[in-house]
């Protein structure tokens, strides 16, 4: 099997594009089968040939449960050098009707394995359901008790906030001062913050569609590639919608996750890896 590192890291890329992440969200999906992975890949191989073709994978196992940690410690051995594994954290934390009360299975959580990923541990993503709306005194409580460790390893934290209320000056103040990112979720049913709340950015896209082979056109992948180059230089892309002036970490080299999520779901992998094309373009 090709085991070649994803053209990202290729040392002739933009510096901007090696700080660029792209991949979807987990790795095991029957319809990839068709179109993405080879015919007649063993299903124990899959993660080992997708980490090849893209940069980032946004494990969704750790949401529906608990993950041991030499299931860790095997994904990390099964991806190369520079990959990266955004953590999904669990619905039995994220699901509660208040947050605050959770950092304790949170903490848990990050102390249960991640840190086995080592080099490979990148962000934790805290998913809150559609109907959470902003309460600041319960989510200043749970920030605020958020490990920033696990296993002598630093963590990051971003949260993807599904309720129109959060889509406010108080909000973002908030996840600055606590240094989280916020999601931006291009997604019609959710609000979307393009506004910068740490030193980094992370996207989840949920746009493609079935009859668009690479999921998105040309014209969107190509303004996405633009965008993500932006946050990578430290810049704010023009275009997408924000609460407020300035950003978080404006003006210096910033990381920059790109997820290609939900939709129509097939498709996904073919956007990840156009995006990483461009991305690997000379700018």
């Amino acid at each position: 099997m090709d085991t070649r590192p994803a053209d990202l890291f290729a040392s002739a890329a933009p510096a901007a594009a090696r700080r660029i992440r792209v991949g979807i969200g987990g790795w095991t999906f029957a319809p990839w089968r068709d179109n993405f992975y080879p015919k007649g890949l063993v299903q124990r191989r899959e993660l080992e040939y997708a980490s090849r073709r893209l940069s980032a994978i946004e494990i969704n196992g750790t949401f529906h449960g608990p993950q041991k940690p030499e299931t860790f410690a095997r994904w990390a051995s099964d991806v190369p050098d520079g990959f990266v594994f955004a953590l999904k954290a669990p619905k039995a934390v994220v699901g509660r009707s208040r947050w605050a009360p959770a950092a304790d299975a949170a903490a848990r959580f990050l102390a249960g394995g991640p840190a086995e990923l080592g080099d490979r541990l990148g962000p934790v993503l805290w998913q809150f359901q559609a109907g959470h709306r902003f309460d600041p005194d319960d989510l200043d409580g749970f920030l605020a008790a958020l490990p920033r460790t696990t296993g002598g390893l630093p963590l990051r934290h971003v949260l993807e906030v599904r309720h129109p209320s959060f889509a406010c000056a108080d909000y973002l103040a908030l996840a600055r001062r606590h240094g989280v990112a916020t999601v931006y979720t291009d997604a019609a049913a959710f609000p979307n913050i393009a506004d910068l709340t740490a030193d980094f950015a992370y996207a989840r896209l949920m746009r493609s569609r079935e009859h668009e082979a690479l999921g998105y056109t040309a014209a969107e992948l190509d303004a996405w590639t633009g965008h993500a180059r932006t946050w990578a230089e430290g810049g704010t892309p023009a275009g997408l919608p924000r609460i407020g002036d300035g950003d978080a970490g404006a003006g210096a080299p910033r990381e920059v996750f790109v997820f290609f999520i939900s939709a129509a779901k097939a498709r996904n992998p073919a956007a990840a890896q156009a995006l990483l094309a461009r991305l690997s373009e000379d700018a």
